[in-house]
């Protein structure tokens, strides 16, 4: 049986707030259809898709009830799609969630690293700190207390008697001096 379209104006929305029967027969049919297309390409199970469905309705209806809650009657129809899409972004978000691990979990061996993979990152280190010791001392130094020793860009300021601005173009052409001389290893 083909649908009966109402224009989706503000009569429509009245009807529908007021509890019509035949209104809220054809909204549950119509965006109930189009609710059903969207979910179930996205959802894995029956009930899941019946319980967004159920939830875009309560939440557009609640939505509706309330005063001022939809700006332009004529958008209904793209204010049930994002109703729908935040219902099945937070659908993701609780499926996603994992339990804890218990406090005693020992994670299993084959994630701890190599003796291959030691000697790699001793050369690594090896050649990082060959590249910082061609470096100039205030280069080397702001490289320093940056990423080693992780000092405040505030403090780092003071004690160079620079403005951020400034403590960013020095950053920028140390690091860039690095790259150079790391690569030239």
């Amino acid at each position: 049986m083909p649908l009966t379209r109402y224009e989706f104006d503000q009569a429509y929305i009245d009807r529908l707030i007021g509890r019509d029967s035949d209104t809220e027969r054809h909204f549950v049919r119509y965006f109930g259809d189009l609710l059903n297309l969207k979910l179930r390409t996205r959802l894995r199970s029956p009930a899941l898709v019946e319980d967004a469905r159920q939830e875009t309705f309560r939440r557009v209806l609640t939505t509706l009830k309330e005063k001022g809650g939809l700006a332009s009657a004529g958008s209904l129809g793209a204010f049930v799609n994002g109703v729908c899409n935040n219902v099945l972004f937070e659908t993701y978000r609780a499926g996603g969630r994992a339990d804890q691990l218990a406090e005693d979990h020992d994670p299993p061996d084959e994630g701890r690293a190599t003796v291959e993979a030691g000697l790699i990152s001793a050369e690594q280190r090896g050649r990082v700190q060959q590249a910082l010791a061609s470096l100039p001392d205030k280069e080397r130094q702001i490289l320093r207390w940056l990423f080693f020793e992780e000092r405040d860009k505030d403090e780092i300021c003071r004690e160079l008697n620079v403005d951020r601005n400034y403590l960013r173009v020095l950053v920028h052409r140390a690091k860039a001096r690095f790259r150079d001389r790391f690569l030239e290893e």
